[in-house]
């Protein structure tokens, strides 16, 4: 019995039980005496589950007619988050965290997650070297967090789980925007548990640095955040099935700023921002008639532009690219499918296209220069981290005669790093402020996993896959990449604040599940 036949086997007989539901445990460990900030995990007075159900009946459940949302209409610009600050160097904000109702589908109402009441969030921009004071109120009826994800700024101040803003309470996140750190960023939720619910119920938004020292700053710019969204035959967002929890969830719609297929025109050249918000599902971006022009990953500029056919991004990563034609007239964006070995999936059901946007390039005149930016070179490395990805499917071993109780268990003990599922309160590797480190991140899974370690850009300096060993095709710096099965990546970094910082593997289902880990930085 190959793997994917053995999880369609167990996941039937989970079915004959009826709904169940995922938990950990994380008994009392030693943090090194830490200062774990407003962390209230005690399990002797904590309901010490994770509530959200599975649900085993939405695997074939009845879903909206794509026909019944808005298509075709003008892409819309983001709206900004209003900075209400008068002084030099100084941006200062307010996001509230609402349940609203919002219109997708004509004539229903779909119950969202918003920040400041908008699908997506409202984009935040800032300058290098600003100070950043940003209220959030949490309205929920449940804890949540806001990550500045791919910002290198105090780990207190970062969103980590160990820090939640209670239900109906708020708090102030400050901190300065660091010099050099232009690049395409965003933000969202990463409470204990319930992170991958919070995304998928809409909680996610843009965060761009710029520079004043800008060699594109000459151009028009464009936003182009790809989520998907799943929505029931009443335009309702479902709650995850056993097949999200197993591969991440994949909604079927996938939009662009919120819209379903919308007309996008490039006048000119633009340099266009593209961000892949989805909680699991990659990205092969291709256009028709057109050529990406590559000039930034994650966190800024790489050196030199890179004409590409196809862009690839995994779920956070983000590109800036400016779209070259080959052809005049209209043409289409799109993603092909990329297969990561999905669990009870057969890759024939797997849509092979889907159509993203339709374009119109107006003209194009060549002004990128040829050189973006020098990027320096890291110290030699004195430390070494090393990171293992891995799946424990017997957990799911004669599943049908487990307790509803094992059956928590078993879930929640599937993904692993390092051999474990991760503990709030449990140090799993430590760091040294400014020490250059190399870490060795290797996937031991059958699926894809991405990367991400809060705090800190890396480098790619090697990868190691089917036995050959390579280097990157292009020198740049990133907070999320994507690892293969089998493959080793090798990584060099510095972490430059003392504190918690978390690495975890960004298909956000497994990240609820354990596939995550606390790095102390003394």
């Amino acid at each position: 019995m190959n793997r994917r036949q053995f999880l369609q086997f167990n996941a039937l007989s989970i079915a004959s039980i009826g709904m169940v539901y995922a938990t950990q445990s994380h008994n009392g460990h030693n943090m090194h005496n830490m200062n774990m900030g407003h962390m209230n995990h005690n399990p002797k007075n904590t309901k010490d589950i994770y509530t959200d159900f599975i649900s085993l009946e939405s695997e074939n459940m009845p879903l909206l007619d794509a026909s019944q949302i808005p298509q075709n209409q003008s892409l819309k610009k983001l709206q900004l988050l209003k900075n209400q600050s008068k002084s030099k160097n100084s941006f200062k904000a307010k996001i509230e965290i609402i349940e609203k109702e919002l219109e997708i589908a004509k004539g229903k109402k779909t119950r969202f997650y918003t920040y400041n009441g908008l699908i997506p969030g409202p984009k935040i921009e800032v300058y290098e070297g600003d100070e950043v004071e940003i209220e959030v109120i949490n309205h929920l009826n449940e804890e949540t967090t806001i990550h500045w994800h791919g910002l290198e700024i105090p780990p207190e101040q970062d969103g980590n789980p160990h820090n939640p803003i209670k239900p109906h309470q708020s708090r102030i996140y400050k901190f300065t925007i660091p010099q050099n750190s232009a690049g395409t960023y965003w933000y969202h939720p990463h409470p204990h548990y319930i992170t991958g619910k919070q995304v998928y119920m809409g909680l996610a938004g843009a965060f761009v640095v710029k520079s004043k020292k800008d060699s594109l700053s000459h151009l028009q710019e464009q936003d182009w955040i790809i989520s998907d969204i799943r929505l029931d035959k009443n335009a309702q967002i479902p709650q995850n099935t056993l097949t999200d929890w197993l591969n991440g969830r994949e909604g079927e719609l996938v939009l662009i700023n919120g819209q379903l297929n919308p007309q996008i025109t490039i006048d000119k050249e633009q340099r266009i921002r593209i961000y892949n918000m989805c909680a699991a599902r990659y990205l092969n971006l291709k256009v028709e008639n057109a050529e990406f022009i590559l000039v930034g990953t994650d966190c800024g500029f790489i050196e030199k532009p890179i004409t590409k056919d196809t862009l690839f991004l995994s779920p956070a990563s983000r590109v800036e690219i400016i779209l070259k034609p080959t052809k005049q007239g209209e043409s289409k964006l799109y993603t092909t499918y990329y297969d990561r070995d999905k669990m009870m999936v057969e890759k024939s059901q797997e849509p092979q296209r889907i159509d993203l946007a339709t374009l119109s390039i107006k003209e194009f005149i060549n002004t990128i220069p040829e050189i973006l930016r020098k990027l320096p070179k890291f110290k030699k490395a004195t430390s070494t981290k090393e990171v293992v990805f891995s799946e424990d499917h017997m957990q799911m071993h004669g599943i049908s005669k487990k307790t509803q109780e094992e059956i928590k268990v078993a879930l929640a003990s599937m993904f692993l790093q390092n051999g474990k599922t991760y503990k709030l309160d449990r140090i799993d590797l430590q760091s040294k402020v400014g020490e250059v480190e190399t870490w060795k991140v290797t996937n031991k899974s059958h699926m894809d996993h991405p990367f991400h370690i809060h705090g800190t850009h890396f480098e790619v300096i090697s990868s190691t896959y089917k036995k050959k060993k390579t280097k990157p095709e292009f020198r740049a710096l990133y907070d999320t990449i994507n690892l293969r099965q089998g493959e080793t990546l090798e990584l060099q970094m510095v972490q430059k604040y003392k504190g918690l910082r978390m690495y975890h593997c960004h298909i956000l289902e497994h990240e609820d599940l354990g596939m995550m880990g606390n790095l102390e930085v003394i």
